[in-house]
């Protein structure tokens, strides 16, 4: 069976150097570089809640994260010498960590690809409790900010 983003897509914040888009439990980056970039050429420095990268000197990408991550998980590399994908772990993996931003206060998602975004992280997290169940084409309608309703009794 495929996995849960590939059948339903991804909602992408688009930036000057890139996008980025999330899962319940990642951060997904994808920085453009110049055509012929190598990986010597990157610098990616992760913190749990710091974040750095650097392209042939130039730094595209410096800050304090919207939350924290666990940096010892996060990866980055370098795909056809012009496109570093960064993928950050998120320390809460739960559908109501959607974040607003990537950076604090920097590449904002405005409100239609955040309130997107809360949709997707939302039908994942209904895939996560019903696995026999294909939430990847649903569409959801109501109460889906912060992950969701709670059904828990």
């Amino acid at each position: 069976m495929a996995h849960f983003d590939e059948k339903s897509g991804v909602v992408p914040c688009l930036t000057p150097w890139g996008k980025w888009y999330q899962t319940m439990e990642e951060i997904f980056i994808e920085v453009n570089a110049p055509e012929g970039t190598t990986s010597k050429m990157v610098k990616v420095i992760f913190g749990s809640k710091q974040l750095a990268c650097t392209v042939r000197g130039e730094e595209l990408i410096k800050g304090e994260l919207s939350a924290a991550v666990i940096s010892d998980e996060c990866t980055w590399t370098l795909e056809d010498n012009k496109l570093i994908v960064i993928v950050l772990v998120k320390s809460s993996r739960l559908a109501e960590n959607c974040w607003h931003s990537l950076l604090k206060d920097q590449y904002t998602a405005d409100p239609y690809i955040y309130d997107q975004m809360e949709k997707k992280l939302t039908l994942q997290r209904f895939q996560h409790e019903n696995p026999g169940f294909d939430f990847s084409g649903a569409e959801i309608t109501g109460n889906y900010s912060h992950g969701g309703p709670n059904f828990d009794p």
